[in-house]
């Protein structure tokens, strides 16, 4: 059983429609912990030495945010040049997050198709997280493919219900007894796609 941190991000969480139903299932799904960066640290003054510990008490570590203008929340990234530091995170007397499983969970306006090289945003999510699956590979931790909610500016009360059982069911995976790892996914996957693995699983 893997214990799972989600270190959230989210700079309007009072007016998300999509990040707020997900979270709300995070309570009925143990060995799960939310770490709302934006709610602890209104001013910026992120606790490194707290924020280290929380890392090592875990084994798998998720980043969740909106995609606002193809990158990561100022804080996350704050978060990131303070925390996953040479020495502890990577580099000589590093490897704190070694073996780690690690993702991102996203939420964006875009359609799938308009991330891709014909579509309108010219770049796939996985491309556009470059830096992050870079990061994930300096730390050595296991870099899993995204998690994505898309279409969140006119998705319908339906689609947020199928996202949020999605949610759901790939952080039960990520937290079972065998959860999924790198190898199991192509350079395009989601995580999302493990929904439908699972469901052409049940009818084989």
């Amino acid at each position: 059983m893997g214990k799972i941190l989600i270190v959230f991000a989210h700079p309007a969480f009072e007016k998300s429609r999509v990040n707020r139903q997900l979270t709300r299932v995070l309570a009925s799904i143990p060995d799960v912990t939310l770490h709302d960066l934006y709610e602890l640290y209104p001013h910026g003054d992120i606790d490194v030495v707290a924020e280290r510990k929380r890392l090592e008490e875990h084994d798998v570590i998720l980043f969740q945010f909106p995609l606002f203008l193809f990158g990561i929340p100022s804080l996350l990234k704050e978060w990131m040049d303070l925390v996953l530091v040479h020495g502890w995170a990577f580099g000589q007397g590093g490897g704190a997050l070694r073996g780690k499983l690690f993702s991102c969970f996203i939420s964006t306006g875009g359609s799938r198709s308009s991330y891709s090289r014909s579509g309108a945003n010219r770049f796939t999510i996985r491309e556009l997280l470059a830096p992050m699956e870079q990061v994930s590979n300096l730390c050595r931790m296991r870099f899993l493919p995204p998690f994505v909610v898309h279409g969140t500016n006119v998705i319908t009360r339906e689609g947020i219900q199928d996202a949020v059982a999605g949610y759901r069911v790939v952080l039960q995976q990520l937290a079972g007894t065998t959860p999924p790892q790198p190898g199991d996914f192509d350079e395009g996957a989601y995580l999302n796609d493990l929904l439908e693995t699972k469901e052409g699983a049940g009818h084989a």
